[in-house]
């Protein structure tokens, strides 16, 4: 690490500790050459995950709008913003955990879907109504029939 008064390019450190819930690591560090200390900051590099739209344009991954769209389909019903969150980081971790740096909306909507369903059904619907856009009431009502079926 190089030192920023006498950029002296080796130091040592002298303490660690997390810090933002285990997030980032806080270090201490002494330089070598003129012995003067400062404080660095070790976080995981996250690349960004870039989105294949239906139209084979591309976008980064937004969390904001997936809320927003998670919100829209939640309107009015029990579900509570810290579980969407928690669904989101989930989906996210998921795309993460892949090997692939871009996802298709397709996939996303996917996921979206199963932690829809998990959290609330009608919240499940609407979003299953708009995502896979239902053409008529006989593909709605296939719809809610399978999810009467797994009940």
């Amino acid at each position: 690490m190089k030192c920023p008064f006498c950029s002296h390019e080796e130091s040592k450190v002298i303490d660690s500790r997390p810090t933002d819930e285990g997030e980032r690591i806080r270090r201490r560090r002494e330089c070598l050459e003129c012995s003067k200390r400062f404080t660095t900051y070790e976080m995981i590099e996250s690349l960004p995950i870039i989105v294949i739209k239906k139209d084979k344009s591309r976008e980064t991954f937004n969390r904001e709008k997936l809320l927003k769209g998670m919100l829209t389909a939640c309107e009015k019903r029990a579900v509570s913003i810290t579980d969407l969150e928690r669904a989101i980081d989930e989906i996210e971790a998921v795309i993460q955990n892949s090997l692939d740096r871009e996802v298709t909306s397709d996939k996303i909507g996917e996921l979206v879907m199963e932690k829809l369903k998990e959290l609330d059904e009608v919240a499940y619907v609407r979003f299953a109504s708009v995502y896979r856009q239902f053409k008529d009431i006989n593909t709605f009502m296939s719809e809610l029939a399978k999810l009467l079926e797994k009940k």
